[in-house]
């Protein structure tokens, strides 16, 4: 285990050093307020949530990485937070850094060629997590929680960092949602914990939306199977969860307003060879956009199953605290 915990810093150290060649030698510090979109938001709260921005920036200056000096992209960085935040801010207080994530294009390159600039932006992802954990007391419970590239940037985290027994004990659970877990990810590092039911901790969510007739998609390709669960009955079985098990797809616009809500629109069941979350009961074009093709419903992870999601993370870290309560009486 130590010596694949070594390799991925080396690969990571590699890596990072031909992005410092490509974008300078930068670094920025996350112990300034104003690197974060949320910084410490409802600070009321027993527990955390460390999130991390979808891509917004569509390169169409033809940069391949955002720039942190680019306020008109920031404020669409703050609006896709907002789109999610809903599901998590009655529960956790928020954390969100600014970071110089890969745009849009780098998806069209082979996964050595993109490498480089997802590596930058891990870069100040790890960066802000180091910060992160830096201002609040050390054993303060947290949730990570991505969508797209940013549970990319999460599972990153989680391999470099959640080997640690100290951060094992702190996690309440990682939302991956929009991202591939892999067979070879769990084999690498057997931290990582694919959810097996509604309230277990320490685990991994993901899953990735599409149509039944859709067999490939940029983020689980053909012949690539993702380890997943149903966020309408928590199984991780082909079990089909009926549409009246959807409490209400949420519809948010970029200043997390819920502008339609929708009961019961679809029903689910996971795909037992891709691994994919099937979708059969609305059609493809009623949700066509310009980044994927009809069917993959990649946008609309969290919209779908947003009130599920919302109680499902409420009731995560309420079982934590009540498994926390029973260890420390033991």
């Amino acid at each position: 285990m130590r010596r694949k915990m070594v390799s991925f810093l080396v690969m990571i150290c590699l890596i990072c050093s031909t992005c410092i060649a490509a974008f300078g030698e930068e670094t920025i510090d996350y112990h300034d307020p104003s690197q974060w979109a949320y910084d410490q938001i409802g600070d009321d709260k027993q527990a955390d949530l460390f999130l991390v921005c979808p891509t917004v920036d569509l390169g169409q200056n033809g940069n391949m990485n955002m720039s942190l000096e680019d306020q008109q992209t920031k404020e669409s960085f703050v609006g896709a937070l907002n789109m999610e935040r809903g599901i998590y801010e009655d529960t956790l207080t928020m954390y969100a850094p600014y970071y110089r994530q890969a745009t849009f294009p780098i998806y069209s390159l082979t996964s050595s060629e993109r490498e480089c600039y997802l590596s930058l932006a891990y870069q100040d992802v790890r960066e802000a997590f180091l910060a992160y954990l830096d201002s609040v007391p050390q054993d303060r419970p947290f949730v990570l929680a991505g969508f797209s590239q940013g549970s990319d940037m999460i599972l990153r985290l989680m391999k470099e960092f959640l080997g640690d027994p100290t951060l094992q004990d702190r996690l309440i659970a990682a939302y991956c949602i929009g991202w591939r877990i892999t067979d070879e990810d769990l084999e690498s590092y057997p931290w990582i914990i694919p959810a097996a039911g509604a309230d277990d901790v320490g685990v991994v969510i993901s899953f990735n939306s599409e149509a039944e007739g859709i067999m490939d998609s940029l983020i689980v390709p053909n012949g690539t199977k993702t380890h997943a669960i149903n966020p309408l009955n928590w199984r991780t079985d082909n079990t089909y969860a009926d549409a009246s098990e959807n409490k209400g797809a949420c519809f948010t616009n970029y200043s997390g307003e819920i502008v339609k809500e929708v009961s019961a629109l679809t029903g689910a069941y996971l795909d037992e060879t891709r691994g994919t979350l099937k979708l059969p009961d609305i059609a493809p074009e009623d949700y066509s956009n310009s980044l994927f093709p009809d069917g993959v419903y990649h946008l609309y992870d969290y919209q779908f199953f947003y009130r599920n999601l919302q109680e499902n993370v409420a009731l995560r870290t309420d079982a934590y605290f009540s498994q926390k309560l029973l260890k420390d009486a033991a």
